[in-house]
Parts: C-alpha cells; structure tokens; sequence
C-alpha cells in the first residue's frame, strides 16, 4: 500500500521541488532520496499528511545536496588554473567520501555511479554517457545503490580499483567541458598517489597529467573543437608532460601492467611527437594491443582502429572498424574520418552528418557538421 502511495505522490512531489526552484533533475534525485527513507519508516509509523511529509523531507534532502555540491565546487576555486606538481596536499574528506561509496555490498558499476552521482557532482545524463547505457537505465542503478547501501554501516571501505575508475570518469567529464572536474580529479589522485604504493595509482596520475597538457590547445576561443592533428602544440603544457612521463616510466619500471598504464603510454607517445606526423603509429597500436587485451574495451577497440589506420593504412583501419558493433559511441565518426583518408568524399560527408546527430556534445555536433560541410562543398565545386 505505501509503495503505491508513493508512486503516486512522486511526480506531484517533484512538481512542488521544481516550483521551490529546484531543477528537475536534483528535484528527482532529492524525492528517490526521499522515497528510500519513507519506504523505511513508513510501515511502522505512517505520517498523517504523506505529501507533506514527502515535500518537506525531499526539500531537505534537496538543500543538502545543493550545500554538499557548494562546497565541492568552493575547493574547486581553490585549486589553481594548472595543477602543481609534486605530492598532492594532506588527505581531505573528499577521497575518504570516494572510498566510503565504493562499499562492498555494491557491484564496482552501481559503486561508480553512486559516487559520481553523490560526491563527483555529475548528472544521470552524465554518467549514462559515460557508460554507455541510457538515463533511464543508470538513473534505476543509482537509485538501487542508494536503497541498498541506505541501511548498511559505512565502515567497510571500497578497493583502489573502484575509486579510480571514479576518478578516472569524472576526469574525463571535466576535461569533456561539461562540468570543470580535471584539477579536482588530479588533486585527488596525487594524494591517492602519496598514501598507498600502487602501480595503477600513479599510472592514472601519468594518464591525466598527459590528457591535461594538451587541454589549452584543445579547443579555440569561440568553443570549436581543434582534433589532435591540428593542435598547436606549442600551447602544450610541457611541464605537465614531463611529470606524467617521468611518473609513467616509474611506473612501467614495476613490471606490473594496468589499463591506465597502457593508456598513459599511449598518451606520451602522442606528446613525444612534435608534429603529427612523426608521431608512432606503429608502436601506439603496439599499446593499444595491450589495453585490449587487459580490458577487452569495445572503446578501446575503436580507438585502436584509428590507430590502425595511420600506421597501416586507412582500408586497414575500415576493416577493423567493421569488426564493431555501429551503435557503439563515436562509430560512424571514425568510419568517416577513415573513408575521408581513403580517399572517398562522398560516403565520409554523409557519414559525418549522421554522427553529428547522435553526437553526445554540442562541440562535437558543430565540429562533425562542419566537417561534412566542408566535404559537400568540395564535391560541389
């Protein structure tokens, strides 16, 4: 009887958040909250007033979430434009929060994105994007970690690997543009970095050292997205580049290979090349080998096939992608990117603009369209 209740109350109840000011995503997010204490003492001590009950208790949850997320964002501020080198500052409540979420009684996936969800500040939308489901399916995972971890003691803390593969994803959204979470995220690694001795730690320090270097180059002043052939890699941060390689070789040093090793190196390779033709395809492919082989990521798999069609050629690289699954991310992107070195104008245009319309960012659909535009003009004129 109370579950159908408050089914029936929920949209009412996120309707009322909204009015207050709340937008409709934190509004849902505070009513879930909500509804997992009411499940819980509702059976045995029903309110009079369930609506108002449910208003006043969301509302609440809703105010603390906005104070929690003012406080993340407030030592944001504190941390400077480009991360300082060296050991990372004494252990705040941030990264205990990160492995306090990673409970045990969660699977590492629901672990992740309940921490995104509650201490990395991103959205559902977000965090489905980064794993590759829809919102709907991932805002059901959140809100199932949430009920099973809502009765358990957090005296258990989570494993490495879990927290990092959090921090790894809200890297890559601050460094996507979305929300500005890259310093943050670094912050946080160099001091996982300087409390525990392990190799994937330091590895994915190396990772985002390498990734933030090239973040001035990576877009120009109007927002458009600039590919890595055509960076000017004259704004690449070479100090960066130097600590993340010289952290990645002590790593590598360990004989105890990850995924965010193989990554890093990948990485360094790219920053080792001063201009992008001297870049090594050949030994790139090498690497992205590697990551298949420890991850058997079908992201990884299309980037190797990028990868493939520098140092092989672009029929080599056209076969490789053929071998994946066309819904994944980014798919029809790199067949048209291959099909454009291969020489074939006309299918590349088309295939650009059907990537612009399932892009995933808006600088991303501008620069896919303007891509096709500028190939459907050269087969106009």
């Amino acid at each position: 009887m109370a579950e159908a209740l408050l089914r029936a109350l929920t949209p009412t109840v996120i309707g009322v958040l909204v009015r207050r000011g709340a937008d409709f995503a934190a509004a849902e997010d505070a009513v879930q909250d909500a509804l997992i204490e009411a499940l819980r003492g509702w059976p045995d001590d029903p309110p009079r007033d369930p609506k108002g009950w449910l208003v006043t208790v969301a509302w609440r949850k809703f105010l603390d979430a906005v104070r929690a997320d003012t406080s993340r964002r407030n030592r944001e501020i504190r941390e400077d434009a480009e991360p300082a080198p060296g050991p990372g500052e004494a252990v705040d409540d941030t990264l205990q929060l990160y492995f306090l979420c990673a409970h045990p009684s969660l699977t590492p996936a629901s672990a992740v994105a309940l921490t995104l969800r509650a201490v990395g500040g991103l959205t559902t939308r977000q965090i489905a994007q980064a794993y590759l489901v829809p919102e709907a399916t991932m805002a059901q995972r959140i809100s199932r970690a949430k009920r099973t971890v809502s009765d358990v003691r957090f005296n258990q803390p989570g494993d490495v690997a879990t927290v990092l593969r959090v921090l790894y994803l809200v890297f890559n959204e601050g460094y996507s543009g979305d929300v500005d979470l890259a310093a943050e995220a670094i912050r946080l690694t160099r001091q996982l970095a300087a409390r525990i001795n392990h190799e994937e730690v330091v590895g994915l320090l190396a990772l985002m050292l390498l990734h933030h270097a090239r973040r001035a180059a990576r877009t120009t002043l109007d927002g458009r997205l600039v590919p890595l052939a055509e960076q000017d890699r004259g704004q690449w941060d070479t100090r960066l580049i130097a600590e993340g390689v010289d952290i990645l070789q002590a790593a590598l040093a360990r004989d105890n290979l990850g995924e965010f090793q193989a990554q890093a190196a990948i990485a360094a390779l790219h920053a080792d090349a001063k201009t992008a033709a001297e870049t090594d395809w050949v030994q790139i492919v090498e690497w992205y080998d590697e990551l298949v082989r420890l991850t058997d990521s079908p992201v990884a798999r299309l980037n190797r096939a990028v990868a493939v069609g520098e140092a092989d050629g672009p029929r080599a690289g056209l076969a490789a992608v053929a071998e994946l699954d066309p819904a994944l991310p980014r798919h029809t992107a790199v067949a048209a990117y291959l099909h454009e070195r291969d020489g074939d104008p006309a299918t590349a245009a088309r295939l650009y603009a059907e990537a612009a319309r399932s892009a995933s960012s808006l600088p991303e659909r501008d620069h896919l369209t303007r891509q096709a535009a500028r190939l459907n003009s050269r087969l106009r004129g």
